[in-house]
């Protein structure tokens, strides 16, 4: 078996980031290790393989600031009438299904996937959803991650097509975006222009309890269909997401 890691590294942010995206670790190495074993357990660095202690690190990390599954509780308050499942609370064969890869690479920022174009992709790759199937939308975005410009980035998916996914059964499906929707700044000048809910975020809340994976990478070394994907979220309580180790696994 082959095993394609499709999460990004968690890496310190630019110092230029804004706080709401920030990720920051501090890095605590062995010499500081053996400074606390000492001061913890009275047992000097001479005691200790190599005069060296724990290496540690502190992380200031937002749940949807590196590869992550979006928990239905992210979207909004209730849905379908029901309180918002939070992401500890979320079904773990979710998680752990058969992938199929949508490519959607070709289109621009902002024109996003729908029904129309999901179901004309399964037709090309001659793949039949099934309950449970993982979608992974491919738009080579990822090539852009790190990049200021990133959140910027992405044709998005439409609410008809999430739904529609949503109709065959599909519970988890994620992106090599920033975000599953197409980029914020185009959502907002679109939601001020019609002056209407619904507009704005479409997908996310289109009143569907489903999970989201966003910030993948790596799709582009995956086939269309024919692998399993494994995608547990850290189980953060009350949750909105969950940081994911997210791993494609080829036969």
């Amino acid at each position: 078996m082959r095993f394609v890691d499709l999460s990004a590294p968690i890496e310190a942010s630019p110092p230029d980031t804004p706080a709401p995206l920030r990720t920051e670790i501090a890095y605590a190495d062995h010499a500081a290790g053996a400074a606390a074993v000492e001061a913890l357990f009275d047992v000097p660095a001479r005691l200790l393989r190599d005069a060296e202690g724990w290496a540690t690190e502190e992380l200031r990390l937002g749940t949807h600031n590196s590869t992550h599954v979006d928990a239905p509780w992210h979207y909004n308050s209730t849905i379908a009438g029901q309180r918002a499942a939070t992401i500890d609370e979320l079904p773990l064969d979710w998680f752990h299904g058969p992938g199929v890869v949508l490519d959607m690479s070709a289109r621009e920022d902002g024109d996003p996937m729908t029904a129309a174009d999901a179901e004309g992709e399964l037709a090309r790759i001659g793949h039949e959803l099934r309950a449970g199937d993982i979608v992974l939308v491919r738009t080579d975005r990822d090539r852009f991650y790190g990049e200021p410009d990133y959140v910027a980035r992405g044709p998005g998916v439409t609410a008809e097509a999430t739904r529609w996914l949503y109709d065959q059964g599909v519970r988890v499906m994620g992106i090599d975006a920033w975000g599953w929707d197409a980029p914020l700044h185009l959502q907002a000048a679109a939601a001020r222009e019609r002056d209407q809910p619904g507009v704005f975020w479409a997908a996310h809340q289109c009143d569907l309890p489903y999970c989201q994976i966003e910030r993948l990478v790596n799709l582009a070394a995956l086939p269309a269909d024919g692998f399993t994907v494994s995608c547990f979220p850290l189980k953060v309580a009350g949750g909105s997401a969950g940081p994911a180790r997210v791993v494609a696994m080829l036969p």
